[in-house]
């Protein structure tokens, strides 16, 4: 095993970086700038069952060490993203994907997963019951812990591949949600999606963002997710992926050292298109730095006391 290679639900990655959905559209955009092969993998848009516009504009608003986002799941359904989207895909990236699903019911889910499921490309289904940013889907469903493993239950069902439950840090206690998915057959958990947060502009007296409020993201909110990573990868047995505020290569060795066995990158991809590349390269000379042989050892290595 290479020292940057994991394993994740059984599906090897030549390195833990993992662009994260939203940030990274289907790939070939970032495949102009550079070779996207060099990822572990990425997560796609969030699909859902029909076309969505998403929310009215503006839908993005800066703040320090982060941005605010109301996009709304903007998709163009997943007929068209299997029609159109993984074709213009699998002319430039060569590996497994991750397929991130989101929806609006249990069933709607369910259709989604099963389409995706079918789709040589698709490595995993990351299933977002996360996204603050929708109203009557999303974060509804993964703020409860039997609303998030009815879902798990649902897809699993209808899907042969892993199926990774993406969770909201929206909630008093993400452990009891995580263990929940578990217990309905999750393969894999990642976290975190965004905060919940606003701004509001001076000169009008308004929310800068026309939802009011929306996903908080960035090297801001790293803290939060590094403890909540922590949390669920030490209360369940299924591999953990790590989401939140990572921008350089001691980020992503930070997480995997609290439990995540993959890391995946959001908001830096906004800030620097070459983000994720940057950190693969950096992360051998980092990985000499703190003496660390190969990168699959220190999963969950953080020390107590």
């Amino acid at each position: 095993m290479d020292r940057l290679s994991v394993n994740l639900c059984g599906i090897e990655l030549d390195n833990p970086v993992i662009p994260a959905s939203g940030t990274f559209g289907y790939g070939y955009e970032f495949a102009e700038i550079y070779d996207i092969n060099c990822l572990g993998t990425f997560s796609f848009k969030g699909t859902t069952k029909d076309p969505r516009f998403g929310n009215p504009t503006p839908r993005i608003a800066e703040c320090t060490a982060g941005m605010i986002n109301a996009v709304g799941l903007q998709n163009p359904g997943v007929d068209k993203v299997i029609a159109e989207e993984l074709p213009k895909l699998k002319t430039c990236f060569h590996k497994p994907v991750m397929a991130n699903v989101s929806g609006f019911s249990v069933e709607d889910y369910a259709y989604t997963c099963e389409r995706l499921d079918q789709e040589e490309q698709v490595g995993w289904l990351e299933v977002n019951v996360s996204c603050p940013n929708v109203h009557g889907g999303g974060m509804s469903f993964g703020t409860n812990p039997e609303a998030a493993a009815e879902v798990t239950r649902a897809v699993k069902k209808v899907t042969k591949k892993p199926v990774i439950i993406k969770l909201s840090p929206n909630v008093t206690d993400i452990v009891s949600i995580a263990k929940a998915c578990e217990e309905a057959g999750a393969d894999g958990i990642s976290l975190i999606n965004t905060l919940l947060g606003m701004r509001i502009d001076l000169k009008t007296k308004k929310p800068i963002i026309k939802n009011t409020m929306g996903g908080f993201s960035g090297p801001a909110i790293f803290p939060v997710a590094l403890r909540m990573v922590y949390q669920v990868a030490h209360a369940v047995n299924i591999p953990v992926v790590g989401i939140g505020g990572v921008s350089t290569a001691e980020d992503v060795i930070e997480m995997m050292l609290a439990g995540a066995t993959a890391v995946e990158v959001g908001a830096q991809n906004l800030v620097n298109p070459t983000a994720c590349k940057e950190i693969i390269e950096n992360l051998p000379a980092v990985m000499d730095q703190y003496h660390i042989n190969s990168l699959h050892e220190i999963i969950g290595g953080v020390k107590n006391g």
